[in-house]
């Protein structure tokens, strides 16, 4: 757990996923689209990547990926994401952590 939360206040938006996991891919995609530069792991590609996962389990993810921190914040996975995109309340929190700029 310390891994992740250490690993997840790095930047303004964080970015669990899995190389091969095409929502993944969509939400990577989302925060590119809206002009956000995430840091992203790659949790099958890393050496401690079972050991995030099943960290992120505990914290509810399930699916473990993706699993999305702005702001330091869990955010949730892609219905949530998702969700907040659609109703505006994404653009907010991109802004109020600072990884967009008006």
């Amino acid at each position: 757990m310390d891994r992740v939360a250490k690993l997840a206040s790095q930047k303004a938006v964080v970015i669990f996923s899995k190389s091969s996991c095409c929502m993944c891919h969509a939400i990577k995609r989302l925060f590119y689209e809206q002009g956000v530069s995430p840091a992203i792991y790659e949790l099958d590609e890393d050496s401690k990547g079972k050991e995030i996962e099943r960290a992120l389990m505990r914290l509810g993810c399930n699916p473990s990926v993706p699993a999305v921190f702005i702001g330091g914040e869990f955010i949730g996975s892609a219905n949530t994401v998702m969700t907040r995109h659609l109703n505006g309340s994404l653009r907010k929190l991109l802004i109020d952590a600072g990884a967009l700029w008006l």
